[in-house]
């Protein structure tokens, strides 16, 4: 997959020159990319005129992991993680039937406070919107093959998700 920019993805998850329609216009974005995620761009791309509810999540890179302090992060996708973004998103889609889905994970190095993961979710009501982002970044975290390698500020490195 080329590192360009965010990716839209087609039907197989992969990086396309068109994008890909998600099922009844409910996933709007579910994508790996090597450039700066946006919760606002999320929340704003999300939401449409019969939500109530919007909830966003962004996990963001901070300086310490169990007491080390944390200089950067890499983010390395095995060649299926854009696949498996695609369907996490397709999935909580079909179980929460009236939200609207939006999520991408960025690849590649990453400073301190430096958005890693970014997900919002609409609905009319406010409860569904929580749970189905709830599920969206708890899914993502188990199922999409990233794995993150945290740099820390004695010279030692660290591979988490292996």
């Amino acid at each position: 997959m080329s590192h360009d920019g965010p990716q839209k993805l087609n039907q197989a998850g992969l990086a396309a020159g068109e994008p890909f329609e998600f099922p009844q216009e409910r996933v709007l974005m579910a994508q790996l990319s090597d450039q700066p995620l946006s919760l606002t761009q999320a929340e704003t791309e999300v939401w449409a005129e019969q939500a109530g509810a919007v909830v966003g999540f962004s996990g963001i890179v901070r300086n310490h992991d169990h007491g080390q302090p944390v200089e950067r992060l890499n983010y390395t996708a095995h060649p299926s993680a854009a696949e498996a973004i695609a369907q996490v998103a397709v999935d909580v889609a079909a179980r929460f039937p009236t939200v609207r889905v939006w999520a991408a994970h960025r690849i590649g190095q990453l400073e301190i406070g430096d958005h890693a993961l970014v997900a919002a979710v609409a609905s009319a009501h406010r409860a569904e919107a929580f749970q189905a982002c709830a599920e969206l970044v708890e899914q993502i975290k188990e199922s999409v093959p990233i794995w993150k390698e945290q740099f820390f500020a004695d010279g030692t490195r660290e591979w988490v998700g292996l």
